[in-house]
């Protein structure tokens, strides 16, 4: 009997530890929680919102946070196939046909906008068109007003690999915007007397204008805000037909629609991180803030990293709104 007894008690203590032992497991993997992939679009607003997520995500959440570098077109399709969660600042209309599969596949779920007031066009500096006295330089095309303009002042432009027509500098390779303006360069007939050169980077594309404008040379290109070259550089926008969608769907022979600069999450992030879901479903700036946190960061010469952490603490007001107390106490925490 005492024997029995002995068993039985042993056998208890064992049932007991590994009852013990599950729930410690169990409270251990809910408090690890889901790494989460971030696509990382390779743009300067787009590295410092990125990494804004990541340092709120990581500090004030408890998340593993990956960014996963790419270009607009494989970083959406990876976000259709589960292989990225978050894409914070999807150019709608730039890659209008893969992102409308995605919508009504059900692959992926627009959480609405990170900013609203974007803007994306050709343009050139305005010394081009009404020179600028205090650095000597003389206007070389003061009629210079419309795309349809450019036609006649192609030789302003010359392509120094090709002078028998003027240099356009266009999109990124893999970006939306590439066959966009190759459409639109159709349309105007500047395709007779203009070449596209495709810069390998964004810092390719705004060091070309960067370059010209300090030694006050001409450049014609495409641009968007909201970037640090904007904010930094007087530049003039060529005046297009108002966008028709008509036309747009047709031939693109017309301005770039308002567009839309969207957050996306892969179908999965709701249920496997509603926190963030909740957070990313506040999180919104405007033009006017990203072009001051690019300022920053290129006029302090600062990592994308730095100007989150600039934002960070510059923007408390703001991004306190987007999340939880104890969220925004663990960030400011962080960030001491």
């Amino acid at each position: 009997m005492k024997n029995k007894g002995k068993q039985t008690v042993i056998r208890i203590s064992f049932v007991s530890m590994i009852v013990c032992l599950i729930l410690l497991f169990s409270v251990s993997m809910a408090a690890a929680k889901t790494k989460i992939v971030i696509g990382d679009l390779a743009f300067d607003s787009a590295y410092v919102n990125d990494r804004i997520v990541k340092f709120i995500a990581e500090k004030g959440m408890g998340y593993e946070v990956e960014l996963m570098p790419g270009d607009s077109i494989m970083l959406i399709a990876g976000l259709r196939k589960g292989d990225v969660d978050v894409i914070m600042e999807v150019w709608v209309e730039n890659n209008q046909k893969i992102y409308d599969q995605g919508i009504a596949e059900g692959a992926f779920i627009d959480l609405g906008s990170n900013f609203s007031d974007s803007w994306q066009g050709f343009l050139v500096p305005t010394y081009i068109i009404k020179g600028d006295p205090e650095r000597g330089i003389k206007p070389v095309a003061p009629d210079l007003k419309s795309v349809y303009d450019m036609a006649k002042y192609w030789k302003v432009f010359k392509d120094p690999e090709d002078p028998s027509k003027g240099r356009f500098y266009s999109c990124i390779p893999g970006w939306g915007c590439e066959k966009v303006n190759r459409a639109k360069f159709k349309a105007y007939g500047l395709d007779k007397h203009y070449n596209l050169f495709l810069p390998g980077s964004d810092a390719a594309l705004s060091g070309s204008m960067a370059g010209a404008y300090k030694k006050g040379k001409p450049w014609f290109g495409y641009y968007w805000a909201p970037t640090w070259p904007l904010g930094e550089f007087d530049m003039t926008p060529l005046e297009e037909p108002a966008f028709d969608e008509k036309v747009w769907n047709e031939t693109k022979g017309c301005a770039y629609p308002a567009v839309k600069v969207n957050i996306a999450v892969h179908k999965a992030v709701p249920e496997k991180a509603p926190d963030l879901v909740e957070f990313l479903k506040k999180y919104e700036t405007t033009q006017e803030i990203c072009n001051k946190f690019l300022s920053y960061m290129k006029n302090s010469n600062a990592k994308a990293e730095d100007a989150a952490i600039w934002f960070l603490k510059n923007y408390e007001t703001l991004w306190t709104q987007w999340v939880s107390e104890d969220v925004a106490k663990k960030v400011k925490a962080a960030l001491k």
